[in-house]
């Protein structure tokens, strides 16, 4: 289905309405989109159908981003933003709108997942792919605008981008003024790995990966703008983001605008800055070391900038498309020891782990951490890889993995001064770019404050193959959303 036929239909919906407020009278069709100006890949997504949960042999009734968009009681947004969008006249006035409607998004998808008010949709509330699949539809609504006189791809690009930030609550970030409380920022990421997984018999059907969620994304949603009294009685309030998961935006310096701001000098300086993304098994990583390298991996967008050669990694030096570039509005650097090639975590590993964040959370079904009065694990992860000498590919592989004991017996290694990174604890994907560039800021604007990575358990654990939630699902995001969040207030205890 094309961008054009998804907002003709969208018409027939209502508008995104506070709980209780009346709801919008459809505007006019989609006469000022253009179908034939292309989605992205992200986008192209939206026509994709299951096989019905009921009967697989048979595709579902609706694209699996409606059932997803509706579920949340977000069925109206798209349509209420496309008749907009068909009355505004000038780019300026569009930009404006892609602004407020994208903050408005965020603001609803945060009261949601807090329940402030009554919950719209069949969904629960803590399901954060709602807030992914509308806006990914409204973006691409935004990105087939056809005003009259035309847009360069310039101009487009950034009114789409503009859109997205906001609607990542990137520019709603407000942290207060003053000595006599915390200020925190938290990021969590898109739901991602959209692509294959179980197959049914439905002809035209996708597989049922495109039903992930990402536990980092929703404790993003149930933390931002929450207050914590800490255990000697300061104030704490917290602000959260969600960050995509493919490289073009970070290179563009979508986390270093978010945040790097409230690392300079000034009365809402940062406390602390935490990134958070999703991992596997049932345990949390608390992630010391960071890689510079990155890119083996496809995001969303299906773009891996550094894939494998042959089987064999491509080497950093001479190599920018294997390095994490920086922004030079945030302090570029064009050599492959500027920025490093490893940053290192600043987080009270210690009292993290003590403060037993998983004893008062639920077990999901199917939980494997062996300590069974607790949730999840927490687990200092001190593994890297490096290429020990930077101009072969050969690789060396330290401290895993990792202890479940903290401290560990042995003292981890660190990496060495002279040696290139393939790999920090979280990897070589997005979620080590997220803590590597959040780290580099903190090292950039000389703070000496808590900063570094909390990977999660994984979440996506169905009881049928295709049905976009069950008890099971649910479960696992409620959980390890509980324990993420004791996990960013055992930091905020920890801070004079």
């Amino acid at each position: 289905m094309r961008a054009g036929a998804v907002a003709l239909a969208l018409c027939a919906t209502t508008a995104l309405a506070a709980p209780g407020a009346a709801q919008a009278t459809p505007g006019p069709g989609p006469d000022c989109l253009d179908p034939s100006i292309p989605l992205s890949v992200e986008e192209g997504r939206l026509a994709a159908h299951l096989p019905d949960a009921a009967d697989p042999t048979v595709p579902a009734d609706r694209t699996y981003a409606r059932t997803i968009i509706e579920g949340g009681g977000f069925g109206g947004y798209t349509s209420a933003l496309t008749a907009a969008l068909c009355r505004t006249r000038s780019l300026d006035g569009a930009t404006a709108l892609a602004e407020r409607k994208g903050e408005a998004l965020w603001d609803a998808a945060v009261r949601r997942a807090q329940a402030h008010g009554a919950v719209r949709g069949d969904l629960p509330a803590s399901d954060d792919r709602p807030l992914y699949w509308t806006r990914v539809e409204a973006m691409s609504v935004l990105r087939q605008w056809a005003p009259e006189g035309g847009l360069t791809d310039a101009e487009r690009a950034e009114l789409v981008e503009t859109f997205d930030k906001a609607a990542r609550g990137m520019s709603d970030i407000d942290l207060p003024r003053g000595d006599d409380v915390l200020r925190v920022i938290v990021s969590g990421f898109d739901v991602y790995t959209l692509d294959g997984g179980t197959t049914g018999a439905a002809p035209g059907t996708v597989g049922n990966n495109i039903r992930h969620g990402n536990p980092s994304g929703a404790t993003a949603l149930a933390l931002d703008g929450t207050t914590y009294r800490t255990d000697d009685g300061k104030v704490a309030h917290v602000e959260a983001y969600t960050l995509p998961v493919s490289y073009p935006e970070f290179e563009r310096g979508y986390l270093e605008d978010t945040v790097g701001p409230f690392m300079e000098p000034g009365p809402r300086q940062v406390d602390a800055s935490l990134t958070v993304s999703q991992a596997g098994g049932s345990q949390f990583n608390l992630e010391q070391w960071n890689a510079r390298y990155h890119g083996t991996f496809p995001g969303n967008d299906n773009g891996a900038p550094c894939p494998t050669v042959g089987g064999v990694p491509q080497l950093a030096v001479d190599n920018p498309a294997c390095n994490i570039q920086v922004v030079d509005r945030w302090g570029g650097g064009d050599g492959l020891t500027d920025p490093p090639q490893w940053t290192a975590a600043s987080l009270p590993i210690a009292e993290m782990i003590a403060a037993d964040t998983g004893a008062d959370v639920p077990r999901p079904p199917g939980d494997t951490w062996p300590d069974p009065s607790v949730a999840f694990g927490v687990v200092w992860n001190t593994s890297y890889t490096q290429f020990p000498d930077c101009t072969s590919p050969e690789l060396e592989r330290f401290n895993s993995p990792p202890p479940v004991i903290y401290p560990p017996s042995t003292p981890p290694v660190p990496p060495a001064e002279d040696s290139c990174s393939y790999s920090g604890g979280g990897g070589n994907y997005l979620s080590n770019e997220s803590a590597y560039r959040n780290t580099l800021l903190r090292d950039r604007a000389g703070l000496d404050i808590p900063a570094g990575h909390i990977h999660t358990p994984d979440m996506q654990r169905f009881e049928t193959d295709f049905a976009v939630s069950d008890p099971t699902f649910d479960a696992w995001r409620t959980s390890i959303t509980a324990q993420a969040t004791n996990l960013t207030h055992a930091v905020l205890d920890t801070i004079d």
